[in-house]
Protein backbone atom coordinates (compact mmCIF):
# COMPACT_ATOMS: atom_id res chain seq x y z
CA UNK A 1 0.00 0.00 0.00
CA UNK A 2 1.42 3.39 -1.27
CA UNK A 3 1.62 5.85 2.01
CA UNK A 4 0.96 9.43 0.97
CA UNK A 5 3.93 11.82 0.65
CA UNK A 6 4.20 14.43 4.13
CA UNK A 7 3.63 17.28 2.83
CA UNK A 8 5.42 20.71 3.62
CA UNK A 9 4.69 24.36 3.05
CA UNK A 10 6.47 25.66 0.36
CA UNK A 11 10.20 27.03 0.97
CA UNK A 12 10.84 30.21 2.08
CA UNK A 13 13.56 32.61 1.09
CA UNK A 14 15.56 32.51 4.10
CA UNK A 15 18.95 34.95 4.92
CA UNK A 16 21.61 33.32 7.40
CA UNK A 17 23.18 36.24 9.02
CA UNK A 18 26.46 35.58 10.70
CA UNK A 19 28.91 37.27 12.97
CA UNK A 20 32.14 34.99 13.09
CA UNK A 21 33.61 36.47 16.37
CA UNK A 22 30.31 36.04 18.07
CA UNK A 23 31.14 34.01 21.13
CA UNK A 24 29.73 30.56 20.50
CA UNK A 25 30.01 30.77 16.67
CA UNK A 26 32.02 27.78 15.09
CA UNK A 27 32.87 27.68 11.22
CA UNK A 28 31.68 24.11 11.74
CA UNK A 29 28.23 25.13 13.75
CA UNK A 30 27.56 27.25 11.03
CA UNK A 31 28.20 24.71 8.12
CA UNK A 32 25.77 22.59 10.45
CA UNK A 33 22.68 25.22 10.11
CA UNK A 34 23.35 26.30 6.70
CA UNK A 35 22.84 22.29 5.48
CA UNK A 36 19.76 21.96 8.27
CA UNK A 37 17.88 25.43 6.71
CA UNK A 38 18.69 24.50 3.02
CA UNK A 39 17.47 21.00 3.28
CA UNK A 40 14.21 22.75 3.02
CA UNK A 41 14.36 26.14 2.03
CA UNK A 42 16.40 28.61 -0.18
CA UNK A 43 18.97 29.75 2.19
CA UNK A 44 21.41 32.56 1.22
CA UNK A 45 24.44 32.79 3.96
CA UNK A 46 26.49 37.01 4.70
CA UNK A 47 28.28 37.54 7.06
CA UNK A 48 28.60 40.71 9.81
CA UNK A 49 32.77 42.59 9.19
CA UNK A 50 32.03 45.46 11.17
CA UNK A 51 29.48 47.42 13.77
CA UNK A 52 26.04 48.33 11.91
CA UNK A 53 27.02 46.36 9.22
CA UNK A 54 23.66 43.63 10.30
CA UNK A 55 21.66 46.83 9.45
CA UNK A 56 22.25 47.18 6.23
CA UNK A 57 22.38 43.83 5.45
CA UNK A 58 18.78 43.11 6.77
CA UNK A 59 18.00 46.12 5.16
CA UNK A 60 19.19 44.84 1.39
CA UNK A 61 17.15 41.68 2.72
CA UNK A 62 14.16 43.02 3.06
CA UNK A 63 14.14 44.88 -0.20
CA UNK A 64 15.09 41.96 -1.71
CA UNK A 65 12.05 40.09 -0.51
CA UNK A 66 14.02 37.33 1.67
CA UNK A 67 10.67 36.08 4.20
CA UNK A 68 13.10 35.43 6.65
CA UNK A 69 16.74 37.01 8.37
CA UNK A 70 17.82 33.85 10.71
CA UNK A 71 21.01 35.65 12.89
CA UNK A 72 23.49 33.35 14.04
CA UNK A 73 24.97 35.78 16.68
CA UNK A 74 25.24 37.54 19.81
CA UNK A 75 22.20 39.97 21.27
CA UNK A 76 24.47 42.93 19.45
CA UNK A 77 24.11 41.42 16.01
CA UNK A 78 20.55 40.44 16.65
CA UNK A 79 19.22 44.19 17.99
CA UNK A 80 21.41 45.95 14.84
CA UNK A 81 19.20 43.17 12.23
CA UNK A 82 15.71 43.95 14.08
CA UNK A 83 16.82 47.62 12.97
CA UNK A 84 16.84 46.37 9.38
CA UNK A 85 13.61 44.75 9.77
CA UNK A 86 11.33 47.57 11.25
CA UNK A 87 8.13 47.81 9.49
CA UNK A 88 8.82 45.26 6.78
CA UNK A 89 7.14 42.13 5.95
CA UNK A 90 10.67 40.01 6.48
CA UNK A 91 10.64 37.95 9.81
CA UNK A 92 13.50 37.74 12.21
CA UNK A 93 14.53 34.50 13.84
CA UNK A 94 17.44 34.12 16.44
CA UNK A 95 19.95 31.62 16.85
CA UNK A 96 21.94 31.28 19.87
CA UNK A 97 25.55 32.53 19.13
CA UNK A 98 26.82 35.02 21.67
CA UNK A 99 27.29 34.32 25.76
CA UNK A 100 23.95 34.89 26.98
CA UNK A 101 21.39 35.00 24.14
CA UNK A 102 18.62 36.52 26.14
CA UNK A 103 16.11 37.40 23.03
CA UNK A 104 16.51 33.97 21.94
CA UNK A 105 15.67 32.28 24.99
CA UNK A 106 13.18 34.64 26.00
CA UNK A 107 11.13 33.75 23.21
CA UNK A 108 11.51 30.00 23.82
CA UNK A 109 14.59 28.46 21.49
CA UNK A 110 16.81 26.12 23.13
CA UNK A 111 20.38 27.45 24.37
CA UNK A 112 21.63 25.08 21.76
CA UNK A 113 22.28 26.43 18.60
CA UNK A 114 21.63 23.38 16.03
CA UNK A 115 18.30 22.35 18.71
CA UNK A 116 17.18 25.72 18.00
CA UNK A 117 17.76 25.28 14.30
CA UNK A 118 15.49 22.23 14.11
CA UNK A 119 12.88 24.25 16.24
CA UNK A 120 13.09 27.32 13.74
CA UNK A 121 12.31 24.55 10.76
CA UNK A 122 9.49 23.03 13.20
CA UNK A 123 8.31 27.19 13.07
CA UNK A 124 8.64 27.73 9.79
CA UNK A 125 6.80 24.72 9.15
CA UNK A 126 3.49 25.52 11.17
CA UNK A 127 4.28 29.57 10.19
CA UNK A 128 4.66 30.90 13.52
CA UNK A 129 5.00 34.32 13.51
CA UNK A 130 3.94 37.60 15.74
CA UNK A 131 3.75 41.08 15.11
CA UNK A 132 5.29 42.53 17.90
CA UNK A 133 6.12 45.95 19.28
CA UNK A 134 9.82 47.24 20.34
CA UNK A 135 11.46 50.18 22.39
CA UNK A 136 13.05 52.84 21.18
CA UNK A 137 15.53 54.96 23.29
CA UNK A 138 16.77 57.99 21.20
CA UNK A 139 15.52 56.35 18.11
CA UNK A 140 17.72 53.29 18.63
CA UNK A 141 15.22 50.49 18.86
CA UNK A 142 15.93 47.84 21.78
CA UNK A 143 14.22 44.61 21.78
CA UNK A 144 14.15 43.54 25.32
CA UNK A 145 15.62 46.28 27.43
CA UNK A 146 17.33 49.40 27.73
CA UNK A 147 19.42 50.32 30.76
CA UNK A 148 20.47 53.88 32.01
CA UNK A 149 23.80 54.53 34.90
CA UNK A 150 24.73 51.90 36.98
CA UNK A 151 23.81 48.86 34.30
CA UNK A 152 25.36 50.52 31.37
CA UNK A 153 28.64 51.85 33.09
CA UNK A 154 28.87 47.00 34.41
CA UNK A 155 28.42 46.23 30.55
CA UNK A 156 30.80 49.26 29.15
CA UNK A 157 33.74 47.80 31.92
CA UNK A 158 32.83 44.33 30.62
CA UNK A 159 33.57 45.72 26.97
CA UNK A 160 37.04 46.64 28.68
CA UNK A 161 37.62 43.04 29.05
CA UNK A 162 37.92 42.21 25.29
CA UNK A 163 38.36 38.62 24.03
CA UNK A 164 38.17 37.73 27.66
CA UNK A 165 34.15 38.34 27.31
CA UNK A 166 34.35 35.44 24.33
CA UNK A 167 35.00 33.06 27.58
CA UNK A 168 34.24 34.14 30.38
CA UNK A 169 30.86 36.62 30.09
CA UNK A 170 28.89 35.45 33.14
CA UNK A 171 31.90 35.38 35.82
CA UNK A 172 33.22 38.83 33.96
CA UNK A 173 29.62 40.45 34.61
CA UNK A 174 29.40 40.17 38.18
CA UNK A 175 33.52 41.05 38.69
CA UNK A 176 32.52 44.18 36.63
CA UNK A 177 29.33 45.09 38.95
CA UNK A 178 31.26 44.60 41.89
CA UNK A 179 33.92 47.10 40.27
CA UNK A 180 31.82 49.97 38.88
CA UNK A 181 29.97 49.79 42.52
CA UNK A 182 33.26 50.70 44.39
CA UNK A 183 34.93 52.76 41.83
CA UNK A 184 31.86 54.54 41.84
CA UNK A 185 31.21 54.55 38.10
CA UNK A 186 27.56 55.22 37.59
CA UNK A 187 26.95 55.81 41.12
CA UNK A 188 26.70 59.55 40.71
CA UNK A 189 23.99 59.71 38.21
CA UNK A 190 21.15 61.24 39.14
CA UNK A 191 17.94 61.43 36.95
CA UNK A 192 14.93 62.57 36.86
CA UNK A 193 11.75 60.41 34.52
CA UNK A 194 8.75 61.94 33.17
CA UNK A 195 6.36 58.90 32.38
CA UNK A 196 3.60 59.63 29.90
CA UNK A 197 1.28 59.31 32.70
CA UNK A 198 2.03 62.61 34.34
CA UNK A 199 4.25 61.10 37.23
CA UNK A 200 7.74 62.46 37.57
CA UNK A 201 10.30 60.00 39.46
CA UNK A 202 13.26 62.37 40.95
CA UNK A 203 17.27 61.31 41.58
CA UNK A 204 16.82 58.12 40.39
CA UNK A 205 20.07 56.35 40.72
CA UNK A 206 19.68 53.84 37.42
CA UNK A 207 17.29 52.72 35.74
CA UNK A 208 16.26 49.25 33.61
CA UNK A 209 13.14 50.12 31.02
CA UNK A 210 11.54 46.44 29.99
CA UNK A 211 9.77 45.57 26.57
CA UNK A 212 10.09 41.60 27.81
CA UNK A 213 11.24 39.47 30.99
CA UNK A 214 13.47 38.39 32.38
CA UNK A 215 15.97 41.11 31.70
CA UNK A 216 18.89 38.85 31.62
CA UNK A 217 20.42 35.23 32.22
CA UNK A 218 23.02 34.56 34.84
CA UNK A 219 23.96 30.63 33.31
CA UNK A 220 20.86 28.87 33.45
CA UNK A 221 19.31 31.45 35.70
CA UNK A 222 16.60 34.19 34.78
CA UNK A 223 16.79 37.57 36.14
CA UNK A 224 13.38 38.75 36.51
CA UNK A 225 13.55 42.48 37.43
CA UNK A 226 9.73 43.54 35.67
CA UNK A 227 7.88 40.01 35.46
CA UNK A 228 5.04 41.55 33.81
CA UNK A 229 6.59 42.73 30.59
CA UNK A 230 6.21 40.73 27.87
CA UNK A 231 6.01 40.39 23.87
CA UNK A 232 2.24 41.71 24.02
CA UNK A 233 2.74 45.06 26.43
CA UNK A 234 4.13 48.32 26.27
CA UNK A 235 7.34 49.02 28.24
CA UNK A 236 7.92 48.37 31.74
CA UNK A 237 10.42 50.78 34.25
CA UNK A 238 11.96 49.69 37.03
CA UNK A 239 14.03 52.95 38.99
CA UNK A 240 16.21 52.59 41.51
CA UNK A 241 16.55 55.67 44.00
CA UNK A 242 19.01 53.69 45.68
CA UNK A 243 22.36 52.20 44.94
CA UNK A 244 23.78 50.35 48.18
CA UNK A 245 24.84 46.74 48.22
CA UNK A 246 21.83 45.73 49.96
CA UNK A 247 19.87 47.15 47.16
CA UNK A 248 22.24 45.54 44.67
CA UNK A 249 22.66 42.15 46.31
CA UNK A 250 19.31 41.88 47.42
CA UNK A 251 18.16 42.79 44.33
CA UNK A 252 19.80 40.29 42.41
CA UNK A 253 19.09 37.30 44.69
CA UNK A 254 15.15 37.95 44.59
CA UNK A 255 15.62 38.73 40.34
CA UNK A 256 16.89 34.55 40.78
CA UNK A 257 13.77 33.65 43.11
CA UNK A 258 10.72 34.98 43.61
CA UNK A 259 11.05 39.04 42.62
CA UNK A 260 9.39 39.81 46.37
CA UNK A 261 12.76 41.73 47.47
CA UNK A 262 12.64 43.80 44.23
CA UNK A 263 8.33 44.61 44.13
CA UNK A 264 8.58 45.76 47.72
CA UNK A 265 11.47 47.10 48.73
CA UNK A 266 11.73 50.51 49.43
CA UNK A 267 13.62 53.15 46.88
CA UNK A 268 12.70 51.16 43.81
CA UNK A 269 9.70 52.34 41.48
CA UNK A 270 7.60 49.80 38.93
CA UNK A 271 5.34 50.89 36.36
CA UNK A 272 3.97 49.00 33.32
CA UNK A 273 2.57 49.75 30.16
CA UNK A 274 4.23 52.67 29.49
CA UNK A 275 4.28 54.27 25.86
CA UNK A 276 6.83 56.96 26.57
CA UNK A 277 9.38 58.42 29.21
CA UNK A 278 11.99 60.94 29.22
CA UNK A 279 15.09 60.51 31.24
CA UNK A 280 17.03 64.03 31.84
CA UNK A 281 20.62 64.79 34.16
CA UNK A 282 22.23 67.95 34.42
CA UNK A 283 25.74 65.59 34.21
CA UNK A 284 26.14 63.17 31.22
CA UNK A 285 24.61 59.35 32.00
CA UNK A 286 25.67 56.26 30.63
CA UNK A 287 23.16 53.67 28.61
CA UNK A 288 22.91 50.77 26.65
CA UNK A 289 20.27 49.06 24.61
CA UNK A 290 20.13 44.80 24.44
CA UNK A 291 23.09 45.06 25.94
CA UNK A 292 25.64 47.34 23.47
CA UNK A 293 26.99 50.59 25.60
CA UNK A 294 26.01 53.06 23.36
CA UNK A 295 27.69 56.08 25.13
CA UNK A 296 26.61 58.98 26.99
CA UNK A 297 24.00 61.51 27.34
CA UNK A 298 22.09 64.32 29.24
CA UNK A 299 18.83 63.08 27.70
CA UNK A 300 16.88 60.11 26.63
CA UNK A 301 13.82 59.67 25.08
CA UNK A 302 12.40 56.10 25.51
CA UNK A 303 9.20 55.19 23.41
CA UNK A 304 7.10 52.15 22.64
CA UNK A 305 6.70 51.65 18.81
CA UNK A 306 3.72 49.40 18.00
CA UNK A 307 3.31 46.50 15.31
CA UNK A 308 6.99 47.22 14.30
CA UNK A 309 8.47 43.91 13.65
CA UNK A 310 7.42 40.17 12.91
CA UNK A 311 9.64 37.43 14.83
CA UNK A 312 9.26 33.71 14.43
CA UNK A 313 8.31 32.08 17.84
CA UNK A 314 9.16 28.62 18.50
Amino acid sequence: MLRAARRYPPAVRVLLLVNATASSVTARKRVMIRKLLAARHEVEVAETSRRGHATRLARAAANDGFDVVVVLAGDGTLNETADGLLHTDTALAPLPGGSTNVYARTLGFPTDAIDATNELLRSLQRGSTKRIGVGRANRRPFLFNTGIGFDAAVIRRVERYGELKRHLSHPLHVAAAFEVFFRKEGSRTRLDIDLDTDELIEGARFAIVSKTDPYTFLGRLPLRIAPDAGLDRPLALTAFRALDAITLLGGAASAMRSGRFLAHRRGIDHRYDLHRLLVRSPEPFAYQVDGDDVGDTQQLDIEYEPDALTVVLP
